[in-house]
């Protein structure tokens, strides 16, 4: 117990130099609603977004991108449109919404919705800068 709890606090504590080491970090801050980005330690960014509404989950930590996919449709949820996903823990992903009126405000099932222009920028982003120096870091 004391093993996994010593653990647990190293890699809390490890997760801003990952972050920093990376030269694409996608901040999501869940009690703000808000994901800032931030290119070779400059802020380029800061978007509303929506992450997990009421009885659903947003994982925290810090992640790596798995998967892009520009045109995806949730198997999930009806299809839903996932424009510019960008998976970075299974089904997880950050992604465009057309539910912009719920940006700034939990409205997902566990994903991180952007408006979807900013979802694009992000996207690009990441296909410039590759999954080896991208960070997606989800904190509250």
């Amino acid at each position: 117990m004391l093993r996994n709890f010593v653990a647990i606090v190293a890699f809390a504590v490890s997760l801003p130099a990952i972050a920093s080491a990376a030269s694409l970090v996608a901040k999501v801050d869940v009690s703000q609603q808000t994901m800032t980005v931030i290119r070779h330690g400059e802020v380029i960014y800061q978007w509303p977004v929506s992450t997990a509404r009421k009885g659903k989950i947003t994982p925290r930590g810090s992640y790596s991108p798995q998967s892009l996919s520009r045109y995806h449709k949730s198997s999930l949820y009806n299809n839903a449109p996932m424009p510019y996903s960008i998976f970075f823990r299974g089904n997880y992903a950050v992604h465009g919404t057309n539910q912009v009126s719920r940006l700034g405000r939990p409205a997902s099932a566990g994903c991180v919705r952007l408006h979807t222009e900013n979802a694009a920028k992000l996207f690009a982003l990441v296909k410039k800068h590759g999954f080896k120096d991208t960070r997606i870091v989800v904190q509250n």
